[in-house]
């Protein structure tokens, strides 16, 4: 049975889970359609180029590296902000990709990671009852009843925003920044004398004498390849007024894009198959991640699957599964055979981080560096062992020198995390646990 007619409006004759009580809809629905005349944040043959490279990772040619912040805020719109980020993932990525000796395909949590789903629309603070903090891009987090008000002048910021991290990112990566002949220069200050600094500064020396000599010989290494960087970006498509805005048709092909990332993903929380998200997305010809956790119904998901991706297109659909270290075995063996089994050409990466996540005797949340470890090298063996590709990594991280997680090189623990603890949202990995994670990554990948 085929689905009826899509266009980008037709989400809304379905239910739409995660979505904010706007109080006055005549503001949200002025702010929706003043974003649906401005510029797109990204375009469609970017999009495709995205699309190419994915396949080639369902394939297990390349390495999906994705990460970022868990969610973006407002105040951290900086160009220190967005340098820092970018630096540990270039980072990663040259680890990956020469010491685990596979091409790494780099896409940021940034440029319009701004909302967040929760488990209730309210919640108690101080004894008050006021509405959850679902964002920058809805509410502010200061735990008053005005500041928790939804807002959707705050959906319009957040286009401004992301529009700005996309142009300072664009000059990063193509502007000498990411240039591989300044690998030493990406390596922070707080990270360069720890054992995983020093095993990049190595690493760094490595790829100047390989640049060098080819210039000796002659090779021209004023090419992209070595000069720029390919980096694209992605967040949760939660606020569905807001992908709908930025949804385009492209002038070339007629097809339809959401614009406002590269690629858009699907959370747990909001992939019923008769839901307005999984109505919206599968009209959008971008990559579609799906986070899918333990609570999954396979029957259901091979039906999401064929809905979002009828085709069977390398490069369409990432499975991002979020089960935990301790979970994953009992999961993730059947779901890849029987995906295997459908024949469905999938991408499939392992996000380490929601199934970790834990309250420190502190009171602080947190996740542990050995866990996170553990479910990723979990995750490399299954699909070892069922035939399947493990295709990718999907990590919340910073460049700041945070202690947020416990565990890692300079072991950090539940006392600790108060030191620099500064997440709104959830615990992500810093720099130097990043590195670390980077190089057991090449080891499993060689």
């Amino acid at each position: 049975m085929s689905n009826p007619p899509w266009n980008k409006k037709s989400w809304q004759n379905f239910t739409a889970l995660q979505q904010p009580n706007w109080p006055d809809q005549t503001a949200y629905k002025e702010v929706v359609e003043e974003i649906a005349t401005l510029p797109p944040l990204v375009f469609a043959g970017e999009i495709r180029d995205l699309k190419k490279q994915l396949a080639q990772v369902s394939q297990g040619n390349a390495f999906l590296l994705q990460g970022g912040d868990c969610a973006e805020e407002f105040a951290m719109c900086t160009a220190p902000g967005i340098r820092e980020l970018l630096k540990v993932i270039l980072q990663m990525a040259v680890i990956i990709s020469y010491a685990g000796g596979k091409p790494v395909v780099k896409v940021g949590r940034i440029a319009g990671q701004y909302a967040k789903p929760r488990s209730a629309d309210t919640e108690i603070v101080n004894g008050v009852e006021m509405p959850s903090y679902r964002g920058d891009m809805v509410n502010r987090i200061d735990p008053t009843p005005e500041a928790r008000k939804p807002d959707p002048a705050r959906m319009r910021e957040g286009y401004f925003r992301a529009c700005s991290t996309m142009n300072i990112l664009r000059a990063f990566t193509r502007g000498g920044f990411a240039s591989l002949d300044r690998v030493h220069a990406w390596n922070n200050e707080f990270v360069k004398n720890s054992p995983q600094g020093q095993m990049y500064e190595k690493l760094a020396k490595n790829i100047d004498q390989a640049i060098n000599f080819m210039q000796l010989i002659g090779l021209d290494t004023e090419i992209p390849q070595i000069k720029q960087a390919s980096f694209f970006t992605s967040h949760e498509a939660l606020l569905l007024g807001y992908e709908e805005a930025l949804t385009r048709q492209d002038s070339t092909t007629g097809d339809w894009y959401d614009c406002s990332a590269h690629m858009v993903w699907i959370g747990d929380r909001t992939r019923q198959l008769d839901g307005a998200h999984i109505e919206f997305l599968r009209g959008v010809l971008n990559p579609i991640g799906m986070k899918v956790g333990p609570g999954h119904d396979i029957d259901e998901l091979k039906k999401i699957i064929v809905t979002l991706n009828p085709d069977n297109e390398a490069g369409r659909l990432t499975l991002i599964t979020r089960f935990g270290a301790k979970k994953i075995s009992d999961y993730l063996p059947r779901l890849a055979r029987e995906m295997r089994q459908e024949g469905f050409n999938l991408v499939w990466s392992c996000d380490p981080m929601h199934g970790n996540t834990y309250t420190a005797a502190s009171g602080y949340k947190t996740r542990n560096f050995d866990l996170i470890l553990q479910e990723i090298r979990a995750f490399f063996e299954i699909h070892w062992s069922e035939g399947t590709q493990p295709g990718g990594v999907h990590f919340e991280l910073t460049g700041e020198n945070v202690t947020e997680c416990t565990g890692g090189g300079r072991n950090i623990l539940d006392e600790q995390l108060v030191n620099n603890y500064l997440t709104n949202c959830d615990p992500r990995l810093n720099a130097e646990q990043s590195l670390e994670l980077a190089f057991q990554l090449a080891e499993m990948l060689r």
